[in-house]
């Protein structure tokens, strides 16, 4: 479904996001603040990590200067969203400062890219714990919540369901856990219909330069050829302004929406100075990486 370029306003809704001290999560949410929207992070991040940058006040921070001219408002909550007392914790704290809640982002994630024999099960219930688990249960316990609004979202940063065995024999219990968000979105956007609540994925086409590409994938090597965190934000903000009603079940790439609502210049999102190679992500089907008309290559562990 082809999304339209035409804009519903997110003045003055509120955005419940998991995860957003830092990366894709807090790029979001400045978007939709600078839109006018209040945000509500739930995140882990309460005080300065020595390997990570930002917190839930930082990023609160930022996230009301970027919606410094519509007074927009952000509440850092202390949350690990793989409990769910703590869930329903921020979610009556988001209620009760807003009045309620019109999107949901289930950004949160966890990643360990190895195999199922060097996977301990800490690791493995971490990454289902978060990703798959996290996504259900923030979305479960702010249903209530987004059936009110006049034009409800949930948003899994999440990728589309390509069954390749490509994707798992690196890191099948990764690849089981992002997975089990994207089965999140195939049920709940038919679950969620009659409610007129839009469930929708959206990744990146590209490797994205952030905390986890530095740390754990590849470096600075990686980084320079991974596009910025606004590409992201900037997909998300067209997809979180279409008719939920209309615009649901969705997996999207955010260079495809982008261009689907008029973007033609995609350089702005690449690291400033290079215009070489990007990295494809993981998960962008072969038939969808040939659509694209950037210089985009598949990483050579995945061919």
């Amino acid at each position: 479904m082809a999304a339209s370029a035409s804009h519903l306003s997110l003045k003055n809704k509120t955005i419940f996001m998991s995860g957003g001290s830092r990366g894709i999560g807090l790029e979001i949410a400045k978007a939709c603040a600078k839109a006018g929207a209040n945000v509500c992070i739930a995140a882990k991040t309460d005080k300065p990590h020595p390997k990570l940058e930002g917190t839930i006040h930082t990023a609160a921070a930022e996230i009301e200067a970027a919606g410094k001219k519509h007074g927009v408002r952000a509440l850092p909550t202390v949350c690990d969203i793989r409990e769910e007392e703590a869930v329903q914790r921020s979610v009556d704290a988001c209620v009760a400062e807003f009045g309620g809640i019109d999107i949901c982002v289930n950004n949160a994630s966890a990643i360990a890219l190895t195999p199922t024999t060097a996977t301990d099960m800490k690791r493995y219930d971490l990454m289902n714990g978060v990703n798959a688990r996290g996504t259900f249960l923030l979305s479960k316990l702010t249903h209530p919540h987004l059936k009110k609004s006049n034009n409800p979202h949930i948003l899994n940063i999440a990728p589309p369901l390509d069954m390749s065995p490509k994707w798992f024999k690196n890191h099948t219990a990764y690849t089981m856990a992002k997975y089990g968000m994207s089965l999140c979105t195939l049920g709940m956007a038919e679950e969620f219909k009659s409610d007129g609540i839009g469930v929708n994925s959206l990744w990146p086409m590209t490797s994205i330069d952030t905390a986890a590409v530095r740390n754990v994938l590849g470096g600075d090597s990686l980084a320079k050829m991974s596009r910025l965190p606004s590409i992201m934000a900037d997909a998300a903000f067209q997809v979180l302004s279409q008719e939920a009603k209309t615009y649901t079940g969705q997996f999207v790439i955010d260079e495809f929406i982008l261009a689907e609502t008029g973007t033609t210049d995609f350089d702005v999102y690449n690291q400033p100075g290079y215009d070489g190679p990007l990295m494809a992500d993981f998960f962008v089907p072969d038939d969808w990486l040939a659509r694209s008309k950037s210089n985009v290559m598949q990483h050579p562990g995945y061919k």
